[in-house]
Order: structure tokens, then C-alpha cells, then sequence
């Protein structure tokens, strides 16, 4: 299952600039970047996705890069813990994934990482899949710890983020107490 892991150092640094953990921490990555071939049909824009917010959760964005559309909606909504302009490298990145008990992201390195740590990550994916996530499943043989939650049309996401408001509900009932 998990094949890497973080660095301690990085580990010990992030853990306290998170501070203590008083609720599940949900790592966010909304968009990948702009020069990737299929980056209109896999990235969505911030807005579409702070409907998932809750005051249930710890959103943490694992974002390195965030585009401008996307900073007006970050300065808007607090509740996303944003230190993307602190995160150096891929083994900061690392550690903050190591850090959270879920990470939800488009296709993008960053759950590719999360999948190599072992940690649960949901996966959403456009109509039209990368190859690797193969079609017409919600796991992956390539991550034990994914799942995958694709569009059921080309450009919809609705039905993405009612399933992952619902498994999002369902978590708080699983997690333990922070």
C-alpha cells in the first residue's frame, strides 16, 4: 500500500504551522496547471467548489499554485487554511498530505503522491478520464486508498460534488474525535 513516506523534519514543521487538530483535516487541490493538455476539462474554478465547505472540517489547500480567479475566492472564504505561497517543494507537499485525513483533489501529481503515502484520497475526475484511472470504476488498482468520483457528463460536476458532500457526511461518523 503506502510505498513513501514524509520527512520528519517537514512533518514536525507543518504539524505546527497546522496548529492542533480539533476537527478532520480535508486537504483541497481544485485545479492542476494551466499549460497541462486537458486542464480545461479536468481543473474546476474555487468557486464551484466551496459549496463542500463546512464548519465540520479543516479545509487545507495542498495547492502550490492558485490562480487569480481563484485568490478573490480564497480571500472570501477564511475557512480554507491556505499556505500555498509557504510550501517550498513536492516533500512539503508530502508532509502536509501526511497530515490529513483525507485528500480531495482533481487529477493532479498531488494524488498521485497521496496514493504513494497510503492516505484516503477522493479523486474527481472528468467525463473523459487519463487512461490510469481506466473507466467504469470508483477504486483504483493503482492506489488501494482512492476513490475515484467521475462526471457523469462531459463539464458536470454536480453530481461529483453531491457524492462527495455525501461521503463527506458520512465521514464525520467514521473519524474519531480530534
Amino acid at each position: 500500500e503506502k510505498y513513501l513516506k514524509a520527512d520528519a523534519g517537514k512533518l514536525a514543521k507543518w504539524t505546527d504551522r497546522l496548529g492542533p487538530k480539533t476537527k478532520p483535516r480535508i486537504g483541497v487541490v481544485w485545479s492542476g496547471s494551466t499549460t497541462h493538455k486537458n486542464d480545461g476539462n479536468r481543473s474546476i474554478v474555487l468557486a464551484d467548489f466551496v459549496d463542500l465547505l463546512s464548519e465540520e472540517y479543516e479545509f487545507v489547500c495542498l495547492q502550490k499554485e492558485i490562480r487569480d480567479t481563484d485568490k478573490l475566492v480564497l480571500e472570501a472564504h477564511p475557512s480554507i487554511f491556505c499556505i500555498s505561497d509557504e510550501i517550498e517543494d513536492f516533500s512539503d507537499t508530502a508532509a502536509l498530505c501526511e497530515l490529513m485525513d483525507v485528500v480531495m483533489s482533481v487529477d493532479t501529481s498531488v494524488v498521485h503522491l497521496a496514493g504513494a503515502l497510503g492516505k484516503k484520497v477522493w479523486i474527481l475526475l472528468p467525463y473523459i478520464p487519463d487512461w490510469r484511472w481506466l473507466l467504469d470504476r470508483s477504486d483504483s488498482p493503482w492506489y488501494p486508498t482512492a476513490k475515484l468520483y467521475r462526471q457523469e457528463r462531459m463539464g458536470e460536476w454536480a453530481g461529483v460534488f453531491d457524492r462527495l458532500k455525501a461521503d463527506l457526511k458520512a465521514l464525520k461518523h467514521v473519524m474519531p474525535k480530534c
